[in-house]
């Protein structure tokens, strides 16, 4: 009898320790698949991060690449708009000349006659003129000399 309830102790022990390493095993088990769901999630957050990222800088791409395609046709269009008013330019500055040289030839001779007349009125202005000035710098050099008699000795 004490052999048959030691051999029951020990079949009662054997089950619970192994409803108890099962229990442990499940634990573990739940822990691990824990892990690799959260790590899972993590790396799902991650990839959508860098695709988000990737996703802007492509817009951004192509935005740019739009801007510089619009920029590129718009000087393509304007382009021969440009060629054509240079030219008509050239061709208003060309039909010009003449007008301006006549106008040139015209005035020649008014502003000679105005030069002549002026000329001896300046000249005569500046010859009324230097007598003063000259005077002036004498009395401003004395003024100078007197000053600088007036001053200490160094």
């Amino acid at each position: 009898m004490k052999f048959s309830l030691v051999a029951a102790l020990v079949v009662v022990l054997a089950v619970v320790h192994g409803s108890e390493a099962k229990s442990l095993l499940k634990q573990d088990i739940q822990s691990e698949v824990d892990k690799v769901t959260k790590l899972i999630r993590d790396m799902s957050a991650s990839i959508t991060a860098a695709t988000q990222d990737m996703v802007e800088k492509v817009k951004v791409l192509e935005l740019t690449n739009t801007a510089q395609t619009y920029v590129e046709d718009s000087r393509t269009k304007i382009q021969p708009l440009v060629d054509k008013v240079q030219a008509e330019a050239a061709k208003l500055q060309e039909q010009v000349k003449p007008y301006i040289a006549n106008i040139e030839d015209q005035m020649k001779p008014l502003t000679d006659n105005f030069n002549a007349q002026v000329k001896p009125l300046t000249d005569d202005f500046y010859a009324q003129v230097q007598p003063l000035t000259t005077l002036m710098e004498k009395f401003f050099q004395q003024v100078m000399d007197q000053t600088k008699a007036l001053l200490p000795p160094q």
